[in-house]
């Protein structure tokens, strides 16, 4: 693989640049330095800062040009994401719309669909969020029990979603739901755009460990939603799942640049701190050194896989499973380095970071769990990459 710019990807590398210099993000100090988040303020200021973006052209530069998009290739989109994450901008508050959402829409949705929803992703005048995960069925999106009823005109939507994230800042839901028995669990499932301001819809956000709650849990009472809001077709939504899973187990430009950072910074705190001198520390550095760079290289070869018009595929639950745990050994080492302020948290005198570390170190702790648990994503990686044979359900059943 040809790891240099072509001179096309330079000249995009360099205009992004120039307009981070023109327009730099607003910063608020290093995650979990200071007061927690206050989220609602942390959302309006990233609607803002996205607006920004997308007037600059920005955003969604994969999508088609009709639509919001530059049209441009999944490499020249990998560079700029690569070069926001280098110079601290705030990741997309409207993320999920834009790479999760935007790419389902555009492949299995109506025109009616794309015309309606798709202009106002880019700008985030418009927030998605992903209703796919249940108290009963996290990874296991087979076994989805929300209900959508067939009544005149559309459905009746009862159930209960969990880890949503910024459900309650959210305009919309890409929804999975059972719309039919079915002889196979994944069967009868359907994809439904669900209007979270409709009545009926109820949000409770969910206090995580760091003291944020941008994970919540929907119940769904009898919401109606309508038949033109059905995305690829009554009873295929398993397909449509699995093509919007397959993007968020993809490339990761951001986590590649903030973990790049993240190795530099703590090999700079060993220095200062002196644990170099300890050569068990300084044996695992560079270990992780070498993780970190592991993981750009899994990065390049999912992108050259997109680059020659190639869906993801399973593969990217290899990048998914590396990503997540090699980020948790990265930062039990970072606070193995903090040495004696490893307890410590926000606004505590003597904590390199300001409580940055310890913040991660709990965030990151739940990396083995979003996006499908690794469980899930051995099982995939077993049965669709290596081939190998279905675990029998006897053996299922008895863990």
């Amino acid at each position: 693989m040809d790891l240099t710019d072509t001179p096309a990807q330079l000249r995009i590398r360099h205009d992004i640049r120039e307009w981070l210099r023109s327009h730099p993000p607003e910063t608020h100090g290093p995650p979990g330095a200071g007061a927690p988040a206050d989220l609602a303020r942390d959302v309006a200021a990233g609607r803002d800062w996205q607006a920004r973006l997308a007037a600059g052209g920005w955003v969604a530069l994969t999508w088609p040009l009709g639509y919001g998009g530059r049209a441009m290739g999944p490499v020249e989109s990998f560079v700029v994401q690569e070069e926001l994450a280098r110079a601290g901008a705030p990741e997309l508050v409207g993320r999920i719309g834009v790479n999760l959402v935007g790419p389902t829409l555009l492949a299995h949705g109506t025109e009616e669909q794309r015309s309606r929803w798709l202009p106002s992703i880019p700008d985030a005048r418009e927030l998605w969020c992903q209703l796919f995960s249940e108290p009963a069925a996290g990874s296991d999106l087979a076994a989805v029990q929300t209900v959508a009823t067939p009544v005149r005109g559309g459905y009746l939507l009862q159930g209960t979603k969990v880890w949503t994230s910024y459900a309650q800042f959210a305009d919309w839901g890409l929804c999975l739901a059972r719309t039919g028995p079915s002889s196979a669990a994944h069967g009868g499932l359907t994809c439904l755009a669900v209007d979270m301001h409709a009545s009926g819809v109820e949000v409770h956000p969910l206090v995580q460990m760091t003291g944020e709650a941008e994970f919540n849990e929907v119940f769904l009472s009898e919401v109606e939603v309508p038949e033109s809001n059905v995305i690829g077709g009554e009873g295929q939504g398993w397909r449509v799942a699995g093509s919007t899973l397959s993007r968020e187990r993809g490339i990761n430009p951001r986590q590649m640049a903030i973990h790049l950072q993240h190795i530099e910074e703590l090999v700079r705190m060993a220095w200062a701190t002196g644990a170099f001198c300890d050569q068990r520390l300084s044996t695992r550095l560079a270990e992780a050194y070498v993780e970190v760079r592991i993981f750009q290289l899994l990065n390049w070869r999912s992108l050259s896989r997109l680059a020659k018009s190639l869906d993801p595929g399973p593969e990217g639950s290899i990048l998914k499973l590396y990503w997540s745990e090699m980020s948790q050994r990265l930062h039990a080492l970072a606070l193995d380095v903090t040495g004696p302020a490893a307890p410590l948290w926000r606004q505590a005198d003597a904590n390199p970071g300001g409580g940055a570390w310890q913040r991660s170190w709990l965030y990151y702790q739940a990396a083995s769990i979003f996006a499908g648990t690794n469980e899930i994503q051995r099982n995939i990686i077993g049965e669709r990459v290596l081939g190998l044979p279905r675990e029998p359900p006897s053996m299922t059943r008895s863990h």
